[in-house]
């Protein structure tokens, strides 16, 4: 009966061990994981950065072409006077 007693604790305690190794490997995997979400969201920010910079530029560019039809309307009547 000794004996028996002896070999069950051991089981036991070997299931604890796995057990609590088993946890330890899940809570390093939801670390990286959380570190892969941050880098894309940083990514994320620099390309509305660069769209933001691309629509200035294409307002810019709108203006001109305003600014360029009005002159040839003008020469237009000067013509026809």
């Amino acid at each position: 009966r000794q004996r028996q007693g002896q070999q069950q604790q051991r089981r036991r305690q070997r299931q604890r061990q796995r057990q609590g190794q088993q946890q330890q490997q899940q809570q390093q995997q939801q670390q990286q994981r959380q570190r892969q979400q941050q880098q894309q969201q940083q990514q994320q920010q620099r390309q509305q950065q660069q769209q933001q910079q691309q629509q200035q530029q294409q307002q810019q560019q709108q203006q001109h072409q305003q600014h360029q039809q009005q002159q040839q309307q003008q020469q237009h009547h000067h013509n026809i006077s």
